[in-house]
């Protein structure tokens, strides 16, 4: 189970890390697109159709089941997508974790952190038993001290509400709490709810996407970088 930290003050990070890091999860920790891919593909092949590439499919996972359906089935409308979504998150269910992996620097980004005293979390917008069933793959079921899902609360990221009840479930504030996410959604999110704010660019993100204009407080290339407190942002 995920260790949530409701109410308990964390002592101040050492080394000049964060009081906390909250984490997007797929596209940020978790290199989910292989899953994914082979969810799409099942549904695909069930219908006929040849599997989809992962360069091809990969830059829709940050947005969410609907995205993901697009890239799939474009030439189908709205509507019938819209109802495939349970059947979507059905198949993922069923692949989860069998080609999950994190992405390279991301297990030396978190140590770091732990090492120093930074309490770290997680605030996605993948359905909250599906994030659940995700994390003892990749070990984080007891390293997380806070998981909230897309479902967990009535609204979801862009909103800033998830990681504000995040940071209330760790007991420290969210001017002392920094987000990191790869989508533009995060960023806003982050922005709303008085948080500081990193663009994770080693994430999924669409052609005609432009990190540069989201209003992050830093843009880093490799999870490994934030194993350095010098490149965190700061207050």
């Amino acid at each position: 189970m995920v260790g949530e930290h409701r109410g308990t003050r964390v002592a101040a990070a050492t080394a000049g890390f964060p009081k906390a890091v909250l984490f997007d999860l797929d596209g940020t920790l978790a290199d989910s697109a292989h899953d994914l891919l082979a969810a799409a593909n099942a549904m695909r092949a069930a219908r006929g159709r040849p599997p989809m590439s992962l360069p091809e499919f990969r830059p829709s996972v940050s947005r969410g089941a609907r995205a993901m359906l697009l890239a799939a089935f474009p030439d189908l409308p709205e509507t019938e997508r819209e109802s495939w979504v349970p059947e979507l998150l059905d198949q993922y269910q069923r692949q989860i974790g069998a080609h999950q992996g994190v992405f390279d620097g991301v297990e030396a980004m978190l140590g770091a952190l732990e090492a120093a005293g930074t309490i770290w979390g997680i605030v996605t917008n993948k359905p909250e038993y599906l994030a659940r069933e995700l994390l003892p793959h990749l070990g984080w079921d007891s390293r997380s001290a806070v998981l909230i899902g897309g479902d967990t609360l009535p609204v979801r990221k862009p909103d800033p509400l998830p990681l504000t009840v995040a940071a209330d479930r760790i007991g420290v504030a969210a001017s002392d709490c920094v987000y990191v996410g790869d989508d533009e959604r995060d960023i806003v999110a982050a922005r709303a709810a008085g948080m500081r704010s990193v663009v994770a660019l080693w994430g999924y993100r669409l052609a005609g996407d432009d990190p540069a204009g989201w209003g992050g407080d830093i843009m880093v290339e490799h999870p490994a970088e934030l194993a350095d407190p010098a490149r965190w942002p700061r207050s």
